[in-house]
């Protein structure tokens, strides 16, 4: 028989609602009020679950209500309160959470133990990065560029700039750089140090 796992959760396994993903389904507006759904899709792009926001707002903050069933039995309901911010731009107001445990102000709420909580709100949620090993985090300090495939994300990108007035931009050059830098890697230094 298996035992419970005693690793701590990591928050980029959680599931969790942004500001940014409301805003980019049109929920997030001033003066509206609506009721739709939240979806979150599998690996292999199948509805895996959702939730039922209510929002509410005036011209600068308002209610989200989280309707929704936790563990197939757990039926959960409450508000979270909207609030907005002048833009440091000066072109507008930026909508924000205000966590319902924590009171912190925020721009994401991740799901832990039934809530969708600003995520200091859980105890033992890390991110990634503080749960590897010092070992694994001094091979990545040498060679983690040569592992990174975000690179190439950032370089295949569909509106990045690799010119501009026919000279490569800054940022263009710098991934190159960094590129580049694979075709030098020593694959007998990476396996000593992994075997250090």
């Amino acid at each position: 028989m298996g035992r419970w796992s005693n690793s701590p959760d990591e928050v980029e396994g959680l599931k969790r609602i942004t500001i940014a993903d409301l805003k980019k389904l049109g929920y997030l507006q001033p003066n509206v009020q609506l009721n739709r759904s939240v979806f979150w899709n599998t690996s292999n792009g199948a509805k895996a679950s959702s939730i039922t926001v209510i929002v509410d707002t005036n011209d600068a903050d308002g209610y989200i209500t989280l309707d929704y069933i936790f563990n197939d039995s757990q039926k959960i309901n409450y508000k979270v309160k909207l609030i907005t911010r002048p833009s440091n731009l000066g072109d507008g107001l930026l909508w924000f959470f205000v966590c319902p445990h924590t009171q912190k102000v925020c721009r994401k709420l991740h799901l832990n133990s039934g809530y969708f909580l600003h995520r200091t709100a859980f105890n033992g949620l890390y991110y990634e990065k503080q749960l590897q090993s010092k070992k694994w985090r001094d091979f990545e300090k040498v060679f983690g560029s040569y592992l990174d495939d975000k690179l190439y994300e950032q370089l295949y990108k569909k509106h990045f700039k690799k010119f501009y007035n026919g000279k490569p931009t800054k940022k263009y050059v710098q991934l190159m750089k960094k590129i580049n830098a694979r075709k030098d890697i020593n694959f007998e230094d990476m396996e000593r140090a992994l075997l250090m």
